[in-house]
């Protein structure tokens, strides 16, 4: 039976290298993927995928009103897909998660979906809260924090290099708007104390 995997870890840590090595990996065999990404992911241009060392590739755009389960099967009908692989999973949205589940017990397409945790706050995205609790398998790509630790959260800085905790959850950017760091850096560079997160 196929499987649905998340692929999860901060910002930088080579998702978008994973997801594109994986795909050419199949084509290399003759085999087809589907690639999907959110058309509000408008960093390089919409409609590719595309990694920070320069790798690039075609996808289909969706937005969150979009039902991703037909999307495949209209593309399954025409042509054999033996993997769909998704980016910026985070975006998702409940119900989109859920038709990723139908994907691979239904079509029987094994579905290979990459994004981050939490947002800037520290608090889950919709689409990856979903996956960490439907998905079969879970699969961390490790990011580095400056002091060398593991990375696990995502700094979002003002234009002055100054981290800030609030605003939009969603607010695409890259190097220059948001830096990995692991827990403690992250709390640090919030100003958070234990008082304030025991609510003393």
């Amino acid at each position: 039976m196929a499987k649905l995997y998340f692929y999860y870890s901060s910002m930088n840590a080579g998702k978008s290298t994973s997801l594109l090595q994986s795909s050419y990996n199949y084509i290399e065999r003759g085999m087809h993927t589907m690639l999907l990404t959110p058309d509000i992911d408008n960093r390089f241009s919409k409609g590719k995928i595309t990694s920070r060392i320069g790798l690039d590739a075609d996808a289909q755009t969706f937005r969150n009103g979009d039902n991703l389960y037909q999307l495949v099967a209209i593309e399954h009908a025409k042509k054999t897909i033996d993997c769909v692989m998704l980016d910026e999973a985070q975006f998702l949205t409940r119900h989109q998660v859920r038709e990723l589940g139908f994907i691979c017990d239904e079509l029987d397409i094994p579905v290979l979906a990459y994004g981050i945790r939490t947002d800037f706050r520290g608090e889950p995205f919709e689409g990856s809260k979903y996956l960490l609790a439907w998905a079969d398998n879970l699969k961390e790509i490790k990011a580095i924090c400056h002091c060398g630790g593991k990375a696990t959260m995502v700094l979002r800085m003002d234009e002055n290099g100054v981290p800030i905790n609030e605003g939009d959850q969603v607010a695409i950017g890259g190097n220059e708007q948001y830096v990995s760091m692991c827990r403690r850096h992250f709390n640090e560079g919030l100003g958070l104390t234990y008082e304030d997160a025991s609510g003393r």
